[in-house]
Parts: structure tokens; C-alpha cells; sequence
């Protein structure tokens, strides 16, 4: 037989194979991620018909005669480390790998081993896990660790985005929140009993919401010596005063029969009253209030002694007079009116000073009460207005109460609530600091102040373990004092000055989406702002990428020549390169040089099959020699 002949079949066997190759890539030109194979070919062994001989130095030497035994398959090589174009899909879970120095491969498991790909389109199966779209095979990854909330490079193992753990986003306290806007002195909700209101919307440890109402007030002005200036002084101001005091804490999660909300610091306060420090339920009230909010004033009761130069207590007829004068100039003020008067129900408590004459002593002069102790402070007279011969004490309108110690002969005079001071400078209206009224100096009738900063904490812990035990820091650094047309703007928002996140709390969150950011980084986002560091998708990376064998389904397996792979992966971005999500790889086939390549190969096959015509032709001759 002609060796031509075999020549000819093993040149249609391998052009018939590179057909094959090229015809798989054409089908897959449209396949995510494909990576197109390339076929060289290689001559086969050769028949040595003579072989080499040696010059000599009267004769040259001869090559060796060979005849070649036809062509095979060299190689088939696949173009792994070519990028396909990217396709855009608007799917956060879809990811493209964007190599920069080595060809990486996303890690699946399909159940009893780990494969490896280049195809990115993945989503959230029925167990929650991250999962190739075509085969269900599962990611692999790395996971969170549980005390750190950071990422633990180990052995990879499914990535479980959707669990019942992450599905929400746990609550988060309230313990920071500050004030903002504007104080007019003119509003006349400043001005008047009730204040200007301020609602602080805070959270529990359980997400539970609940609004805390603050009254803010005219208070006290300050000279630039701490002193207290009497309303209407000018010559020496340099603060202007408001005071601030809690009204009412209501949850949002809480109503009586009728629907309304609840006061919870109204419950704590009668739940505790029995057992709270303190002479009075006023005093009890105002001690277990100061607990939440303010500082309890009625601690600090400034004492005004009976002027003992002019007045004395005297008992006629079992009944006990403050006296002043002597015979029929002597005037008389009813000590029991005093004590009789406190009136502590509702809001218009006040005390009344009643003054009066002994019967018959037509010239005696009614003598005011503000007259009678020493060392009456201007801030304590401001609030008196005499009405004929009474002196009304509102403690309603200034925040103060009073009562009159009949063995002391002492008029005792504090605050009648929990409250803070707020001061701004008179000069450009910025906020100044904080304080809490001192008692009043009986020599000087001045009452001077304590500074307590720009902050104070709202002690909510006081109403129960699901709040904060630390209580909620209020700021008021940034609280200005300006004249904004009669209408104040002040109010409390949660979080800090320098970030509003910062310490506001949180309620319960449902998770609404899921990102991947470029380093493979999975978050979970939820409905109540948070962000959640859920796994990490890493990559595979071998010595020889194209020494992994292909399996089907986008997926390759490692082989000897390829090199293992170590269990754990590496960071996409050590190298610099990255994954882009809502983007795919699209196939790498290049269409131009397949048609070309098929075209060469069409006439490869052409002509080997002439080949064997033309030997078949030899060897028709050869036996028709015989005729």
C-alpha cells in the first residue's frame, strides 16, 4: 500500500478534529464566560529509508532519506486567560471577574467536590444560599466571625446570604442626641406656662419607639459674674436664661382603653412615689423626676429668715401673727395663712402671703410679705405680684415652690420641678453652657449657678432594662438664641452633631437588598438603615490555568498540570483585580478567526481527500499493469 494513502486519512482525521474544535466554539459564541480553544497540529514519525552518513575528506557526506507517515493533533489549547467583552444586566448578584495579574475563578461546590469558574451569574436559592443560576452548584466563600463582625479567612464553605439570623437587623438604643434650632426670647409659647415644646423620638434595646416631651421656658438671666439679674435689668447682662424641663415620656407601642398614648414616666413616677426621698408628694414627684431629667432644686430650698429688726412671731389667742411695731401701730400678718394657703393641686398651685391689722387699730399699715423675710432675692420678688395687702406666689408660671417653717421662722423657696438652665450669650445668641440654680445668698439677694457643660444625660435607664443603663447624652452645643420673628425652631433629633448615625438607635430591620462590592465583600442592607458585613466571596488561582480540565456547565476541575488548589482561596484585590456586579463575561470566541480558521481547515480536508483519489488513482494503474 501507498503511504500516501495513510497519510492522506490521518491529514482528515485531524482536520476533521480541528472542525470539531472550531464548530464547539462557534456554538458557544454566545455561552457566559466561554473560553475558546485553539488546535495545532504536529508530522508523526517518519520512515527512514537511509540513514546519515559522515564526510570524509575525499567525499561529502549524505543526508538520511525519511518519509513521513502523515499529521496529528498536537495540542488543543484553551484561551483562558482572555477576557470576553462585558455584558451589562442590571443584576446585583451578577459578577464579571476582572483579572489584572492572574486569571481567577469563582469556587462552587456541586455536592461533593469544589469546581471552579468564570461564569458569575449567581442568585439566592431556597435555603438562602448563594448559588450558580444554571446548575445550583453553591458558592463558596468566606465567612463572618461571630465575635469580631469581621471577615475569618478559612476553609470556604457555602455562603448562606438569606439565614433566619440575617434576614433582620437587630434594634439598636438610643444614647445620643442633641439640639438644634433657634430660641426666641419673644415667642410667647416661651414666655408662657406650658413653654416651647421638643419631642426626642428615642429607641430601646428592643427597637421600641418612644417620644419624650420637653418644655423649654423663660428663665433666669446672667451677669458676667454667674449672678441672676432680675427680669427687666439690663446694666449687667450677659447670658440670656431658659429653662428646660422633661414633661412626659410616651411609648409608641403602649395606649389605654381609649386609644391614647400612655405616659410611662407618669407610671414610674406612681409606681415609686411610696418609696422616693422627700418631705411632700411635690417633693417626691420632683426628687423621682430629677432621676429621669433636670436636677431636683427643691434639694437646694433657699431659706429666708423672718427680719428679726422689725418682725417677730407672736401667739395671741392661740393664734400665731407675724408682728411688727408696737401698740397701736402694730400691724399683723396671719402665720396661719401662711401654712393654709399652699394650695399643691393642679397646675395654678401657688401660695399667698395675706397681711392684716389687729382688729381695731384702724392705723396699723398692711405690711407685704416680700417685706417681711431677709434677703429676699430679686429672682424670688420678680415672681411675687401684690395684689392690695396678699402677695401670690405662682409656682406654675416661675418653677418655684415655697413653704414657711413656723419654728424656724424661715420662708423655705425651691424649685418646684426638675429642671435645667439653659444660657446663651447676650452678644451674638450662640449657646453658653448648662447649669443648675445654686440657692439663693440671703445676704446679697443674688442666686448664683453651677456649670454642667453643653450636655446631660436623659437618664431613661431609671424607667426600665430595656433602655440604655448609661441614658441618652443630650447636646446642646449647637442651640442658638435669636430673634426669628416670635416663632422658635428649636428641637432634638437623635445622633450626635458630628454624625447624626452615631448612637440614634435603631428599631427592628428587614433586609431589602443584598450588594457585593469590588473585593467580593457581600452586605445585606435593611429597612431600618443598617448595613451588614455577611461573607466574602474569594477566588481560585492557579500556577497553570489552562492546565484545568473542563467538566461542562462553565465548570473546570483541577489536574496535575494545572496545580491544586489549597481549600481557602485569596482576596480578589490582593493582585489588584476586582469583581464588578451587574455584569457578566461574555464568551471570548472571536468570530472573524473561526470563519477563517474553517476556511483553512475546508481546504486542509479538501486536499488531504485528494490525496487518497490520487493514490486510489496510483494504485488503479499499478493493477491494471497485468492486462
Amino acid at each position: 500500500m501507498m503511504r500516501s494513502l495513510f497519510s492522506g486519512v490521518a491529514g482528515l482525521k485531524t482536520h476533521q478534529q480541528k472542525m470539531d474544535v472550531i464548530g464547539n466554539n462557534i456554538a458557544n459564541v454566545n455561552t457566559t464566560a466561554f473560553k475558546s480553544t485553539s488546535t495545532t497540529f504536529q508530522d508523526v514519525m517518519y520512515q527512514t529509508m537511509s540513514n546519515a552518513s559522515g564526510g570524509t575528506s575525499t567525499r561529502g557526506g549524505v543526508n538520511a532519506r525519511q518519509i513521513g507517515l502523515g499529521v496529528t493533533t498536537a495540542a488543543n489549547k484553551i484561551s483562558i486567560s482572555t477576557q470576553g467583552s462585558s455584558e451589562a444586566t442590571g443584576d446585583g448578584l451578577d459578577l464579571r471577574l476582572v483579572d489584572a495579574q492572574s486569571t481567577n475563578f469563582f469556587i462552587v461546590s456541586d455536592g461533593t467536590q469544589n469546581l471552579f469558574t468564570r461564569a458569575g451569574s449567581f442568585y439566592v436559592d431556597g435555603n438562602g444560599n448563594l448559588a450558580m443560576t444554571s446548575t445550583g452548584y453553591l458558592v463558596q466563600g468566606w465567612q463572618v466571625d461571630p465575635e469580631t463582625k469581621a471577615i475569618k479567612r478559612d476553609t470556604v464553605s457555602a455562603l448562606k446570604v438569606m439565614s433566619d439570623t440575617n434576614k433582620t437587623s437587630n434594634p439598636e438604643t438610643t444614647t445620643q442626641a442633641k439640639a438644634t434650632g433657634i430660641i426666641d426670647s419673644n415667642d410667647p409659647n416661651v414666655t408662657s406656662t406650658s413653654g416651647h415644646v421638643m419631642s426626642l423620638t428615642f429607641y430601646d434595646n428592643l427597637g421600641y419607639a418612644y417620644t419624650a416631651k420637653f418644655a423649654v421656658k423663660s428663665g433666669q438671666d446672667r451677669d458676667e459674674s454667674g449672678n441672676s439679674i432680675s427680669v427687666g435689668s439690663k446694666t449687667k447682662k450677659a447670658y440670656n436664661g431658659f429653662t428646660i424641663e422633661l414633661e412626659s415620656i410616651t411609648s409608641d407601642s403602649q395606649t389605654d382603653s381609649e386609644g391614647n398614648p400612655i405616659d410611662i414616666l407618669d407610671q414610674y413616677i406612681q409606681k415609686n412615689l411610696s418609696s422616693a426621698s422627700g418631705t411632700s408628694n411635690e417633693d417626691k414627684i420632683r426628687n423621682l423626676k430629677s432621676k429621669i431629667f433636670g436636677d431636683a432644686g427643691g434639694k437646694s430650698i433657699d431659706t429666708f429668715k423672718i427680719d428679726a429688726s422689725q418682725y417677730t412671731i407672736e401667739t395671741i389667742s392661740g393664734i400665731d401673727y407675724i408682728t411688727k411695731g408696737s401698740g397701736s401701730n402694730k400691724t399683723y400678718a396671719l402665720v396661719s395663712s401662711v401654712i393654709s394657703s399652699i394650695n399643691t393641686s393642679g397646675p395654678e398651685a401657688s401660695i399667698t402671703f395675706s397681711t392684716s391689722t389687729q382688729a381695731g387699730s384702724a392705723s396699723g399699715t398692711p405690711v407685704l410679705a416680700s417685706k417681711i423675710f431677709s434677703g429676699l432675692s430679686n429672682a424670688v420678688k420678680n415672681y411675687m405680684t401684690a395684689s392690695g395687702t396678699d402677695t401670690v406666689f405662682d409656682k406654675s408660671a416661675n418653677g418655684f415652690d415655697a413653704s414657711f417653717d413656723k419654728n424656724t421662722q424661715s420662708l423655705k423657696i425651691g424649685t418646684s420641678a426638675a429642671t435645667y438652665d439653659l444660657f446663651f450669650k447676650s452678644s451674638d445668641g450662640t449657646f453658653s453652657d448648662l447649669d443648675v440654680r445654686k440657692s439663693a445668698t440671703a445676704t446679697d439677694g443674688t442666686v448664683s449657678f453651677t456649670n454642667k457643660g453643653t450636655s446631660v444625660t436623659f437618664n431613661v435607664g431609671e424607667l426600665g432594662e430595656q433602655f440604655d443603663k448609661d441614658g441618652i447624652n443630650i447636646d446642646f452645643s449647637t442651640l442658638l438664641n435669636y430673634d426669628n420673628g416670635g416663632s422658635s425652631t428649636a428641637g432634638l433629633d437623635r445622633g450626635t452633631v458630628a454624625d447624626a448615625s452615631d448612637g440614634a438607635g435603631k428599631k427592628i430591620g428587614q433586609m431589602t437588598g443584598l450588594t457585593i462590592q469590588d473585593d467580593g465583600q457581600i452586605y445585606a442592607s435593611y429597612s431600618n438603615g443598617n448595613t451588614e458585613l455577611l461573607g466574602q466571596i474569594p477566588v481560585a488561582r492557579f500556577a497553570n490555568a489552562s492546565g484545568l480540565e473542563s467538566v461542562g456547565s462553565n465548570c473546570y476541575k483541577t489536574t496535575l498540570n494545572s496545580g491544586s488548589f489549597d481549600g481557602i482561596g485569596q482576596d480578589i484585590s490582593s493582585d489588584g483585580s476586582k469583581m464588578n456586579s451587574g455584569y457578566l463575561e461574555m464568551s471570548n470566541v472571536d468570530l472573524a478567526q473561526e470563519f477563517t480558521q474553517m476556511i483553512t481547515t475546508q481546504r486542509g480536508f479538501q486536499a488531504n481527500s485528494r490525496i487518497i483519489t490520487v493514490s486510489d488513482t496510483m494504485l488503479e494503474e499499478l493493477t491494471n499493469l497485468k492486462r
